[in-house]
């Protein structure tokens, strides 16, 4: 179990958490309507930083994205009084695209009088996990950062990370900040989902005609201590498409379930992303769960969807309502457009409960749980509980693994018959070893790679498709979906030949990778997807390690997929085991 020690948000309403809440409490939204913005051609409503506010916050050689991360966590740590640069503390960074819109050559941008030289940076830049680096670097933190790329829950499974690194003794503190700025490369891509209105947002309202868009950053601080406890959390899959969530909300219900305890709650955080299929998915799954009389707390109305930073941002105003006594109004709703029978207003209302759950769902399939509850800690207790869990102090074993580059395959060590090289040989090895599932060939480079890895080693352990809750897949890599991320801005970047396309901006969401396997092999069980500087083994087994204590995670599939280019990758997977 671990506190929240110190929060910040920064939004279009605020530089703090207490500007942040106190704008929401009072009913203001940042959200607007905007056309023409980036030469974007059909108009949209969001939540986007003042040119004002971004040049206060703009940091020399540091982008729009990095400046606005620095900003927050700096705020955070004003707050504590931390070594930071102890190997005792971690920074792990939330995000679903990072500095996507330094694609293309853009390296300066202007903000007033000020220009922002980005300098001689390499054409890594894109990568999260240098922008993570670079923020670890500046704020004096020596440890491996870690970045959690799992669509829109990431902000939650960054949290849950932190609680598993701590728990597991790995770190004694976590700094996790959550945050995204929009492009066009973002919006044109929803847009091309037809999921984006150009009106403010209306969660759960029958006449909610989909989602819009926002930017910022939230930083929690996270160690042992009184306070806000982060009690719980849980990651699970719905394992039905990449896209559209379950009709009933297995996923998120599974998830929902692993947090739920015996502990009355203030307010259940809703995803509430105002989308026709999300907000219904929301409802069936809230009232299978037996928490239709639960008051539900959406926030879109006020920030929009901020993607990696909504999971952060939206706990931490939840904590300040649940705190203030209070369950937040839902702006934008008037009226129930849901079949599922919940509990949501556009009132504020009154609570005495001191606990609550906070949701999200995102594309490949993931739902992301975690539970908080305030508890009084005395306060000689140590900073450092020395809690391991027992499912986490053993070694990892391998049952099987696989290795690709691309020249060879192998497999438990014993290399395949190939002819082909380059991604030649992905399609050589599909239909050499596998061969019955057509959507392959939809898939982006990364996502073939990952799944043909996948495949040989289920073979390998002789595993047959079958629904389960208990086996988890967590990649790990570099580049992120570079090559997809490069395929997606050839279709926008010319305004004469603009054809922005739905299938291609999926596969530029890294974690879809893990939501292929799930689909294809019924597994319901967690997916993850981390982003490091550098291959870390190290790093990357703690946090396999620390993974089994779920209490539901019986095996993991997992290892390290990279692909900068579609003739240049390497994958070494393994089946790890309690």
């Amino acid at each position: 179990m671990i506190s929240a020690i110190s929060t910040n948000i920064t939004s279009p309403l605020g530089m703090t958490t207490e500007q942040n809440y106190q704008a929401v409490k009072s009913g203001c939204s940042a959200l607007t309507r905007f056309e023409g913005k980036w030469g974007l051609q059909e108009a949209f409503a969001g939540s986007l930083f003042t040119d004002e506010q971004m040049e206060s916050m703009m940091i020399d050689g540091f982008t729009r994205f990095e400046s606005v991360v620095l900003h927050s966590v700096k705020e955070a740590l004003t707050h504590t009084s931390i070594d930071i640069s102890s190997s005792r503390v971690v920074f792990i960074l939330s995000t679903t695209k990072g500095n996507v819109e330094m694609l293309g050559g853009e390296r300066s941008t202007d903000y007033g009088q000020q220009t922002t030289d980005y300098g001689l940076r390499s054409d890594e830049a894109e990568y999260p996990g240098s922008a993570a680096k670079l923020i670890a670097s500046a704020l004096g933190i020596t440890t491996a950062p870690i970045v959690v790329c799992n669509a829109c829950i990431s902000g939650v499974a960054a949290q849950i990370l932190a609680q598993r690194l701590i728990d597991g003794g790995v770190y004694d503190y976590a700094i996790v900040a959550g945050a995204e700025v929009q492009s066009k490369f973002i919006v044109s891509g929803f847009q091309s989902f037809k999921a984006v209105t150009d009106e403010i947002c209306r969660p759960f309202d029958i006449e909610r005609l989909g989602l819009n868009l926002g930017e910022g950053a939230g930083t929690i601080v996270f160690g042992k201590g009184e306070g806000w406890n982060l009690t719980s959390g849980c990651i699970r899959n719905d394992a039905y498409h990449l896209s559209s969530p379950h009709p009933q909300g297995e996923g998120y219900y599974l998830a929902l379930q692993g947090v739920l305890d015996n502990t009355p709650l203030a307010t259940l955080g809703v995803h509430g992303t105002a989308t026709m299929y999300n907000d219904q998915m929301e409802s069936k799954a809230i009232q299978r769960a037996g928490l239709s009389n639960t008051p539900l707390t959406s926030l879109k109305g006020y920030y929009g969807h901020t993607m990696g930073a909504a999971g952060v941002i939206e706990t931490i105003i939840t904590m300040c309502a649940t705190e203030d006594g209070v369950v937040l109004g839902a702006k934008g709703f008037e009226e129930i457009g849901v079949s599922g029978k919940v509990d949501i207003s556009s009132e504020e209302r009154k609570t005495d409960k001191k606990a609550f759950v906070k949701m999200l769902s995102g594309f490949g399939g993931c739902n992301g749980a975690v539970h908080y509850q305030k508890k009084e800690v005395p306060s000689n207790s140590p900073i450092r509980g020395g809690f391991v869990d027992t499912k986490t102090s053993v070694g990892l074993k391998v049952s099987h693994s696989v290795k690709i580059s691309s020249k060879e395959a192998f497999v438990d060590g014993v290399k395949l018959e190939t002819t082909a090289e380059g991604k030649a040989l992905l399609k050589e090895l599909y239909k050499t070893h596998i061969n019955d599932y057509i959507k392959f060939y939809k898939m982006d480079i990364l996502t073939r790679l990952t799944f043909v890895a996948s495949e040989l080693l289920l073979k390998a352990e002789g595993s047959e498709p079958k629904e389960c809750e208990d086996r988890a897949v967590i990649i790990f890599n570099r580049s992120s979906s570079i090559v997809a991320d490069k395929q997606y801005y050839e279709t926008i970047k010319d305004d004469a030949n603009y054809f922005p396309s739905p299938s291609v901006f999926l596969y530029t969401l890294p974690n879809l990778t893990t939501g292929e396997i799930a689909i294809r092999n019924h597994f319901y069980g967690e997916t993850s997807f981390y982003i490091l500087p550098e291959k870390n083994q190290k790093l990357m087994d703690e946090i396999i390690r620390v993974s089994f204590q779920d209490k539901k995670t019986k095996s993991i599939i997992a290892g390290w997929i990279e692909c900068p280019d579609e003739d240049n990758f390497e994958a070494e997977l393994n089946i790890y085991n309690q």
